[in-house]
């Protein structure tokens, strides 16, 4: 299994993201398969949802990939969600996502969403988490099984005068929750070179590995071609998971009190 983060300039402008990425796998050179997952980030399309859909379905069967793609405003009765869908390499929707914590200046404008995104490729067991939904511990007690990779389609923004502080703080969480769970993470965000109007992207995209020793690759950040390709190495994360088991130094839920 490939999964390709991304990581490129986008706009809030209505306009048709989606050949951004392709034009960028394009210029990377990078092959996908029915296995491999190709994540775009949270308010990925600024158009209409069922343009959205249309779109990420289209990307998905052109790919011949799964697509986590992004998410977009959606109208449900008389309120509005952040909302997502994974799509199959076939254009079937796999599973469906809400954003569960609305952050900023969502807040005035969306409502808490109630679905978590989760599904299964080859028997690896998958969550998908808008953004700010990352930061939550609380959101992985609700998953009930604990997942193989986690991914984070983000928008993430900063008040400072650089990036560098909240990505630190992105970064550092990755590798927490990463070596906390026993789980690969992988996030997509918006480069820092974006148009968004309220607020600044940080650009914090990259891939977590807890089952390496070398403290330089436990993140990867996405490079300068806005592209990053990672094979998640699953027989290792569950010899990192049994080493752990054993020394009583991995995740349980607490008793409860009596």
């Amino acid at each position: 299994m490939k999964v390709v983060l991304t990581q490129l300039e986008l706009s809030s402008e209505p306009t048709d993201q989606f050949q951004r990425v392709r034009v960028a796998l394009g210029r990377a050179r990078v092959t996908l398969g029915p296995a491999d997952i190709l994540v775009l980030p949270e308010r990925f399309d600024f158009r209409s949802p069922e343009l959205y859909r249309a779109s990420a379905t289209k990307l998905a069967r052109d790919l011949d990939c799964h697509v986590v793609a992004g998410s977009c405003h959606v109208l449900q009765g008389e309120k509005t969600v952040n909302a997502g869908i994974v799509v199959d390499p076939g254009g079937c929707i796999l599973a469906e996502y809400e954003k569960l914590r609305p952050y900023g200046h969502e807040l005035t404008r969306v409502s808490p969403g109630l679905r978590l995104g989760q599904f299964q490729i080859a028997g690896r067991r998958i969550v998908v988490l808008i953004c700010a939904d990352f930061w939550f511990s609380d959101v992985f007690e609700r998953i009930g099984t604990l997942p193989d990779l986690v991914l984070v389609p983000a928008l993430s923004v900063t008040r400072k005068p650089t990036s560098a502080y909240a990505q630190a703080l992105w970064w550092h969480l990755s590798v927490c929750r990463s070596y906390e769970f026993g789980a690969y993470v992988g996030i997509s965000d918006w480069a820092e070179g974006s148009h968004l109007p309220l607020g600044r992207p940080a650009g914090v995209a990259g891939f977590a590995d807890p089952t390496v020793v070398q403290p330089e690759r436990l993140f990867e950040r996405v490079g300068g071609t806005g592209v990053l390709v990672v094979e998640p190495d699953f027989e290792r994360l569950e010899r990192f998971r049994r080493d752990r088991i054993e020394r009583g130094f991995f995740w349980r839920p607490l008793p409860e009190k009596r």
